[in-house]
């Protein structure tokens, strides 16, 4: 959890935790942020930009949905660390459920190619 859109802090994030041995390949949409030739890109981690207009594409766009319809709906938040701890737990139970995260991203068309 991050208090704000920073795309050079959260690449810096991932990329320390990219294993030494490997490469990431991370999907963006083609926000501002992730378009401006400032961005600073870590030399373990290549972005692959989606079309324009496409979230469903993004896997990850809907595994924000499934987390704010399950775990972070119709609740009230007094301040800001509860928020944080919110999201943080929710984040951390869905991550202990690897068969709903595979179910949530899953894209039938993306294995009718192979």
């Amino acid at each position: 959890m991050m208090p704000y859109a920073d795309t050079d802090a959260h690449l810096a994030e991932i990329s320390a935790h990219v294993a030494k041995s490997a490469h990431a390949a991370i999907l963006m949409g083609k926000a501002g942020w992730h378009t401006t030739p400032k961005l600073v890109v870590p030399v373990n981690i290549s972005i692959i930009l989606l079309p324009p207009r496409s979230p469903e594409l993004n896997p990850q766009e809907n595994i924000w949905q499934y987390l704010r319809q399950n775990r972070l709906s119709n609740r009230v938040f007094e301040i800001y660390d509860e928020i944080v701890a919110a999201g943080c737990q929710a984040w951390n139970r869905l991550t202990q459920q690897p068969e709903t995260i595979s179910s949530i991203g899953m894209r039938k068309w993306a294995h009718n190619c192979l």
